[in-house]
């Protein structure tokens, strides 16, 4: 796997991760330089739509993606008041 991204609440905005070294300087080729380091630590989110944009231009660069879809972290915490 080159790249994850995970659903991180209700809106489908997904964390980008990524994992081999292929992946990050593929990342890097659409990322300003300033993004870098926020890449490198995990720390970019993106929306659902630019992530499904993301992933067609990855996947037809030859990278493999792994996108978890499923139940987002918000959902799992029990929300106090």
């Amino acid at each position: 796997m080159d790249i994850c991204l995970e659903n991180i609440d209700n809106n489908l905005n997904k964390s980008l991760k990524p994992i081999s070294v292929i992946g990050m300087l593929w990342l890097q080729t659409h990322f300003d330089n300033k993004e870098w380091e926020a890449l490198s630590n995990n720390q970019v989110i993106i929306s659902n739509e630019n992530s499904q944009l993301l992933v067609e231009d990855a996947i037809s660069a030859g990278l493999k993606i792994e996108s978890f879809s499923g139940v987002s972290k918000l959902d799992v915490f029990h929300k106090k008041n």
